[in-house]
């Protein structure tokens, strides 16, 4: 029988009646008395020096409350990067400053250019469109490749080239990798572009700055996912804020998916702006703004060979990347293509040789930085996409060879640095061949093509490293911060809980699953448990919520803490009930004296703690509050295997996706119901990179893709029904619940089974492809059919230019 409540019940998330009934409290529902609306005049030419900006008769328009520049911010830092990474030799990163106001040029379309507060968004809509702006076009710095030639227009005059770092790893390995290749009797070569995304939350961003005289202290109510990160990033290095004078806040957020993650120009502003006027100022982006001001995703270029000896033993990997940084860098972005990309070159296989190449690159875009998945699907999707076509190429079964270069022993030291704690990538192959009827296959394809379609099969597998962690690794590797969680439990007299954690939920269901997790320890019903997170003014210092870490680094945190709790409550009950701490036992709820019938209810035993008539006062002060903060000494390593059946139509080359299964390995599964909704969001996601999204850029810089009329979502109707099953659980050896993560690895599984089965499906035609850059539209796959096109060879999409992708 299913259970009712703890880990492994799967309740109804208790948040989502407030969301269902319309009484969510998103960020554009706040509104402070006397509040000005701000908007911002952004550039519509990708590259330009600015020669004049005249505000005048902006300034002079009935309700203008005040115009802002550049010249405004005089003394003010710009918004900083939290990643620093060394090139091959040693050298440190090219890292431009990132003005809030655009400082002397434009660098790209949407950088922001002047802002004007006033009473209202309409007013300051037209005086937006006052302001004259005098702009000397330049060149746009658009293809990855051409952009470090000598000779490139540089996106910044003080750097020396628009190259911000040159990243080579492992490179002790690199001689070893290149003789391996030499002398393997197979090797596979793949050149393969990862195509940049846009993430579209349901929610845009907004931002309400809000200045109080009386004690000099600044509130910012914002999208986020990490209000602590924003904090420490604005207070102390952009404006000179205390942050005991500074709050942030992050009610509820309508989705993140990574591009939340970060420190934006326009939190800044609207914090500065409040201080300078004297009152609140807010701004809510439209849709459109959104696509040219959020940080995009993805934006690879690669070449990838993988080597293999004469029994298809792999033996070696090495790649080149180019990586787009865009015109700045964002929070985390030197941190994606690198350290979170190339130590999972390894993927599920022993490999004993990798050296991954990362040339990171300044172009005149928006800003790249992590979106879901955040460097696991960039390496995935080129593993997994040359194990297949090295597959094809030998004449071998895809499965068998996986199975056959599979890693089988635990723990397994990578030769990329990370080390895998447990693992059973046979256990989730043999769960998805059992998901997806395998052996019936044939008998589907002919059936297709009985009806003129081509019916094909993708299988991949993936592993990813998540719950980003320990601090003292990733310092050494760049970060500017520590990766820790944290949560207060306090317990109130009656015996009701309020946690407060670090942690911030954006749709990841925290207010339900959280709870189970406390209800589970103490033996109490979970509406007795609160869950308060996304206010540094009541939780303490957290970072915040990315990279599937919120159960396994958020909630190891809250567990601690509840064990120092628990560990003061048996020693209360211990006094009461005349015994020793040691034989206090907690369970459903009560204290007993092992081999006794005494017993103390939860409750009794908490309000001792807060009327201590009868209380060990020598030992321990009354109340019952605990914080902790955890921080981890390994990622989790959550891996998988997935499938897709997918059906391509020979005369347009439309193509249908008839059933996709996920076999996923999480670790022990807090509530089983939120963690299939999660593979659901995912699988969506990187079905809608591999089939439909593309983020498009013309050659002078212009966003092609600035709206859903061209940049193509998957809807409802483009999804099949998912199988998921997640009963494959090796749990994670290194943190005290035994989980993995588990939000992102739909987004990273799935790319290569969608691309490997359309291949798949047109080989079964005679159509001997060797690949097909994504995103997999009609008349990529169509004109791959013909021969005319749409292998993709890395560089078409190079600059991320082409027409906007819809697949209808």
């Amino acid at each position: 029988m299913p259970k009712d409540t703890g880990i492994g019940a799967s309740p109804k998330r208790r948040e989502d009646v407030r969301f269902l009934t319309g009484k969510g409290r998103y960020t554009d529902d706040i509104n402070v008395a006397g509040q000005a609306h701000v908007v911002f005049l952004r550039s519509d030419v990708a590259h330009g020096t600015i020669n004049g900006i005249d505000t005048a008769a902006a300034e002079a328009m009935e309700g203008v409350v005040g115009v802002f520049t550049a010249m405004d911010f005089d003394g003010v830092g710009g918004i900083p990067c939290g990643w620093q990474i060394t090139d091959r030799e040693g050298n440190p990163m090219q890292e431009p400053k990132h003005p809030i106001l655009a400082e002397g040029k434009v660098r790209h379309v949407g950088d922001p250019i002047a802002a004007v507060v006033a009473e209202s968004v309409s007013i300051a809509r037209d005086a937006c469109e006052a302001i004259e702006v005098d702009i000397t076009s330049l060149p746009a710095v658009m293809d990855m490749k051409k952009a470090v030639q000598a000779d490139a227009p540089k996106v910044h005059d003080d750097l020396t080239s628009n190259l911000c770092y040159d990243w080579g790893f492992v490179e002790d390995n690199r001689q070893a990798v290149d003789d391996a290749i030499k002398s393997a009797a197979h090797v596979t070569t793949l050149e393969l572009v990862n195509n940049r995304l846009i993430a579209n939350p349901m929610e845009p961003r907004v931002a309400v700055g809000d200045y109080a005289r009386h004690d000099d202290s600044s509130t910012l109510y914002t999208t986020s996912q990490n209000p602590h990160v924003i904090r420490l990033l604005m207070g102390a290095f952009v404006l000179g804020i205390p942050e005991h004078k500074l709050r942030v806040v992050a009610p509820d957020v309508g989705g993140g998916f990574g591009t939340k993650i970060f420190h934006y120009a326009e939190e800044a502003f609207c914090t500065f702006a409040a201080k300078q006027l004297e009152r609140p100022v807010k701004w809510t982006a439209s849709r459109s703004e959104a696509f040219m001001s959020d940080a995009h995703g993805r934006d690879h270029v690669t070449k990838i060979e993988l080597a293999l000896d004469a029994d298809n033993n792999f033996t070696a990997v090495r790649t080149e990347t180019y990586a787009n940084m865009g015109a700045y860098l964002s929070t985390f972005a030197p941190s994606v293509p690198t350290w979170l990309h190339g130590t999972l070159m390894a993927g599920n296989y022993k490999t004993p040789l990798v050296y991954v190449n990362v040339k990171a690159v300044f172009t005149n875009t928006v800003p790249v930085d992590a979106y879901r998945g955040a460097g696991r699907p960039e390496a995935t999707f080129q593993l997994e996409r040359v194990v297949d076509k090295a597959a094809r190429e030998l004449g071998i079964d895809p499965v068998e060879l996986r199975r056959q270069n599979f890693i089988r022993e635990f723990p397994y030291q990578t030769p990329v640095a990370v080390e895998y704690d447990t693992g059973d990538y046979d256990a989730t192959m043999d769960k998805l061949l059992e998901m997806i009827d395998r052996d019936g296959f044939e008998a589907r394809r002919k059936e297709s093509e009985s009806r003129g379609k081509l019916r094909g099969l993708g299988i991949n597998c993936y592993i990813e490293a998540c719950g980003i962690a320990p601090s003292k690794l990733v310092g050494q590797l760049g970060a500017r911060a520590g990766l820790y969680e944290s949560a207060t439990v306090r317990v109130n007299a009656t015996g009701g809980l309020v946690v407060m954690t670090g942690s911030h939920s954006h749709g990841q269901g925290h207010e339900t699953s959280f709870p189970q997790v406390i209800a589970d320890m103490i033996g109490i019903n979970e509406d007795q448990i609160e869950i308060v997170h996304g206010d540094t003014a009541n939780a303490p210092m957290g970072m915040g919520t990315y990279g599937s870490r919120s159960l396994a680094v958020g909630g190891s945190a809250m567990f601690r803490a509840t064990e120092k709790i628990i560990a003061k409550a048996k020693k209360i009950a211990a006094h009461i009930m005349e015994a020793s701490d040691e034989d206090i036992e907690l369970k459903d709820g009560k204290f007993t004296v092992a081999g006794t019938d005494k017993e103390l209810a939860w409750g009794d035993v908490t309000l001792a703690a807060y009327v201590p008539h009868n209380y060990p006062l020598e030992d321990l002060e009354p109340g019952l509050e605990e914080t902790a903060f955890y921080d981890p000494n390994n990622f989790t390593y959550p891996a998988g295997a997935y499938a897709c059946e997918v059906e391509v139509d020979p005369e347009t080359g439309f193509v249908e996706v008839l059933s996709f299964a996920a076999a996923d390995d999480f670790g022990n599964v807090v509530n089983p119901m939120i963690v299939e909704g999660q593979v659901h969001g995912g699988l969506a996601q990187g079905i809608g990179q591999a089939l439909f999204e593309n983020c498009a850029y013309d050659e002078d810089g212009q966003l092609l893709s600035a709206s859903y009329m061209d940049y193509t979502m998957p809807r409802a109707k483009d999804l099949p029904m998912f199988q998921v099953d997640h009963s494959c659980a090796t749990p994670c050896t290194h943190n005290p619940l035994g989980v993995k993560g588990c939000g992102e690895a739909g987004a990273i599984g799935s790319p290569p089974s969608i691309v490997n089965g359309v291949l798949d499906a047109l080989a079964s035609g005679g159509h001997d492809v060797g690949h097909i850059d994504m995103p997999l539209t009609p008349a990529k796959v169509w004109a791959a059919m013909q021969g005319t096109g749409g292998t993709g060879d890395g560089t078409a999409h190079a600059r991320s230019v082409g027409g906007p992708a819809k697949n209808v």
